[in-house]
């Protein structure tokens, strides 16, 4: 018996729709982008490189490092006394190892963005505005720690709008001359600092064969923090 498998003609309407659908989502998302880093003074075509480079950057995870744990595991072997096997359970070492990796569009695309802003501050001379931003760095970074949470099998969770959140309050208070800017670096390097690497030690026993800093084909809570963090302000 011949089985034909019949596409109904509303399915390529319906494929040129949702590519229609995620053409315009993505152009409002890169717009959305391009008015965020207009309040750093970034150039609109920088913008939209910089929003490429994440979402292209996201799948690519750089390792860094690798953490080796022993820990006890029970396992059970047959023993045989008289032609009758017996379960005789024991305690063995098991290694496990995790792969520390750096995500180039959760972390080291906005960590260029910030590396950017503060060297054209200093060379500005506005002392009081990197006192400011180290500050705001600082407490972000303590309350991220604070709020983010080890998920084994996973990696370092956070809540997504608690950085955000951190962010504009602290640019409302130490923004100074530059509340955008105070916001982006302390909704960046507060994750950065605080959930991630401020979380070393406590990597390794998670149980997860990977840990990418700056998120493992997502942003992780880093870029997208900065993001809304500046659309706030």
């Amino acid at each position: 018996m011949n089985k034909r498998i019949l596409i109904p003609p509303v399915a390529l309407p319906v494929i040129g729709l949702m590519f229609l659908a995620l053409l315009l989502l993505f152009l409002l998302f890169s717009s959305v982008v391009a008015a965020a880093f207009s309040k750093l003074g970034i150039p609109p075509t920088v913008a939209l490189l910089l929003f490429l480079f994440s979402i292209l950057g996201s799948f690519i995870n750089i390792p860094i490092a690798e953490e080796r744990t022993y820990e006890p595991v029970l396992r059970v072997r047959q023993v045989v006394f008289m032609g009758i096997p017996y379960p005789v359970p024991y305690l063995d070492v098991e290694e496990h190892r995790v792969v520390i990796a750096v995500n180039v569009g959760g972390a080291l695309v906005p960590l260029s963005v910030v590396l950017y802003e503060l060297t054209r501050v200093s060379l500005l001379g506005e002392t009081r505005l990197l006192l400011n931003i180290a500050i705001s760095v600082t407490i972000a970074a303590f309350l991220s720690h604070a709020f983010s949470r080890p998920v084994r099998g996973l990696g370092i969770a956070i809540p997504t709008l608690i950085p955000p959140i951190i962010a504009l309050v602290l640019a409302l208070i130490l923004g100074g001359s530059n509340p955008p800017l105070v916001a982006y670096t302390s909704g960046t390097m507060g994750v950065l600092i605080g959930a991630d690497l401020m979380n070393w030690d406590k990597i390794k026993r998670l149980g997860a064969p990977m840990v990418s800093i700056g998120g493992a084909g997502t942003f992780d809570g880093i870029f997208l923090a900065g993001l809304i963090a500046l659309l706030l302000v």
